[in-house]
This record gives structure tokens, sequence and C-alpha cells, in this order.
């Protein structure tokens, strides 16, 4: 198995596993803690996706190599890979707001359950909160780029039979 093969199989296992810590273990437990193990795993899921598409192209030898760390992937994400596989600009967005979210998390001195809500407070205690509805947002829109770049990189599939 190719990277590229390992890293999109691995954005859809962790999806799924945020798909089911959202849908089976919250309503069960109702710890708004659990939303922050979900995005996480959203996080990766992206990370994942993208690197798939990175490796992909590496892997025919259209990019060089790159530094296996998110910041130099996103880059060559955002600027060589978006436009040319025509992917949209919301994905972008929709991976840097989770890298935010994931990044505000650990860095966080103060964070706290409210409600349905679980709330994330910075140094200069700027408050930022997730819910129910945002983190099924967050999937819905990780599963449809999970899935645009699986038919990218399983275009050629009948080559690494």
């Amino acid at each position: 198995m190719e990277d590229f093969q390992a890293a999109i199989e691995g954005a859809k296992k962790r999806i799924k596993i945020a798909d089911h810590i959202l849908d089976s273990t919250f309503p069960l437990v109702k710890d708004p803690r659990l939303l922050m193990g979900v995005m996480e795993n959203t996080f990766l899921a992206l990370s994942n996706a993208m690197s798939s598409l990175l490796y992909y192209e590496r892997f025919f030898k259209r990019i060089d190599n790159f530094k296996d760390d998110f910041k130099d992937k996103f880059y060559i994400f955002r600027y060589e890979i978006l436009n040319k596989y025509r992917l949209s600009r919301d994905y972008l967005i929709l991976i840097q707001d989770v890298k935010n979210m994931v990044s505000d998390h650990k860095n966080s001195p103060i964070e706290f359950s409210k409600g349905d809500r679980f709330v994330i407070c910075s140094e200069g205690y700027m408050c930022r909160s997730v819910s129910v509805d945002d983190m099924k947002k967050f999937i819905s829109k990780s599963k449809q780029f999970i899935q645009d770049v699986s038919s990218i990189v399983y275009k050629n599939e009948r080559i690494f039979r």
C-alpha cells in the first residue's frame, strides 16, 4: 500500500471515529468535553486527507519532497494542489478553523462546559465555544472533503493492483 492510500484510509477511519463519538457516545454520556475528542479526530482526518493528496502528487513526481509537518503541507496544498484539482476554497477555511480550534484547546488555560457547549478561553479570556451542531457541520464538510480526495487518489487505482 502506497503512502497516499494509507493516508486516505487513515482519514476515513478518523472521521468514522469522530462520527461515532458524536452520534453514539455523546448522547449517552452527555459530556461536552467529548466534543474536543470529536474535534481532534476530525482534524486528524482532514490532515490525513490533505496528506494523501500531497503523497499522491509526490508519488507521480508532480511536486518536490516536503517536510512532513502541517505548516508545509498546508502551504503546498493551498498554493499548488487546491487549484489544480479545482477543490473548493471552503476546504481551506474548514481545515484552518479545525486546526485553530484544536490549537486553542491545547494552549487554553481555562476550558469548561456550559450546557451542551464546550467553551475554550485563551490567555486574554477571548472565549470560543463548540456545540454538537457545530461539530455535525464540521464532520459533514470533512466527509465531503475526504470523498473528493478519495475520488482523486483512487482515480488510477488499477495501476496499483
